[in-house]
C-alpha cells in the first residue's frame, strides 16, 4: 500500500515499531492520505461480511440460532463501507487504483473465506490486529493535522461530505476533517475490541456479549475501551 499511495522512504514510520510509531521525516499530503484511506476501507469492509455470511449459512444449514453474532459482524461491514463512501466523496481514484482494489479484494475475500472455515478464532484475532493498524493510521493523520501539515483540511471553510454529517449526526461546529477522522477512528477502535473479544469466546456456543441482555443487569461491554478485547470470563 505504501508504494501505490506514493509514499517516499522519508514519509514512513519506524518499521521496528509499526503500530506505535507516529513520527515521520516528511508528512503525507492530503491526496496521499485519501488514497491510503480508500485502500484501507475497501479492505476493512470484507471481514465482517465474510464472517457474517458464513455464520448465516451455518445457522440456516444446521437450523440453529447464531446467538447474535451475525448482526454485529454485518454491522461492522456496513460501517466500514460508510467510511469508504465518505472518502469517495472527497477523492475519485483513478483506473489503476480501481484495478488494484479489485485484485486486493479478490485475494483478501477468498483468503478470509478459507481461514474462517478453518479457524474463526484465528481470523477474528487477525482482524483485531488489522483494526489496530487502522487506529494507528488515523492517529497519524490526526497528528499531522494538529501539526499544520495538512492545510486544506485545517481550512475553516473545509466542509466534510453530507453523507458523513448524516451518518454520524455530526453537530454544528464539529464538522472539520479532524472531527470526521475522530469519528472513524472511534469506529475502528470498537471493531478492534469486538474482534479480539470474539476471538476469546467459544465460537460455536457463546452468545455475542455486545448485544446480550445480562440477567444481573450489568451493561454490555464497551469494546472501544479495551483494545485487547475482553476475556471470556469477563463477559460470560
Amino acid at each position: 500500500m505504501d508504494f501505490f499511495t506514493g509514499m517516499g522512504k522519508e514519509q514512513k514510520v519506524d518499521k521496528s515499531n509499526p503500530t506505535t510509531a507516529v513520527e515521520t521525516i516528511k508528512p503525507l499530503t492530503e491526496g496521499q492520505w485519501l488514497l491510503r484511506f480508500l485502500f484501507l476501507e475497501s479492505i476493512a469492509g470484507v471481514p465482517g461480511m465474510v464472517a457474517g455470511m458464513l455464520r448465516h449459512l451455518h445457522s440456516i444449514r444446521r437450523l440453529k440460532r447464531d446467538n447474535g453474532w451475525i448482526e454485529t459482524l454485518l454491522e461492522e461491514s456496513y460501517n466500514e463501507r460508510m467510511h469508504l463512501l465518505t472518502f469517495m466523496k472527497m477523492c475519485e481514484p483513478g483506473w489503476f487504483m480501481k484495478l488494484l482494489l479489485i485484485g486486493a479484494q479478490g485475494v483478501y475475500f477468498n483468503g478470509l473465506f478459507l481461514t474462517y472455515l478453518i479457524s474463526p478464532k484465528i481470523t477474528h484475532r487477525f482482524v483485531g490486529y488489522l483494526e489496530e493498524e487502522a487506529v494507528h493510521t488515523y492517529t497519524m493523520a490526526i497528528k499531522q493535522i494538529d501539526e499544520g501539515h495538512l492545510p486544506k483540511w485545517s481550512d475553516p471553510n473545509f466542509a466534510v461530505p453530507d453523507i458523513a454529517i448524516q451518518y454520524w449526526h455530526m453537530p454544528e461546529g464539529k464538522r472539520t476533517m479532524k472531527d470526521l477522522i475522530l469519528y472513524i477512528r472511534a469506529d475502528e477502535a470498537c471493531h478492534r475490541g469486538v474482534n479480539h473479544t470474539l476471538s476469546n469466546l467459544n465460537q460455536k456456543e457463546d452468545p455475542n456479549p455486545f448485544v446480550s441482555v445480562y440477567k444481573s443487569g450489568q451493561e454490555p461491554p464497551r469494546p472501544a475501551l479495551k483494545a485487547e478485547g475482553y476475556e471470556r470470563e469477563e463477559v460470560m
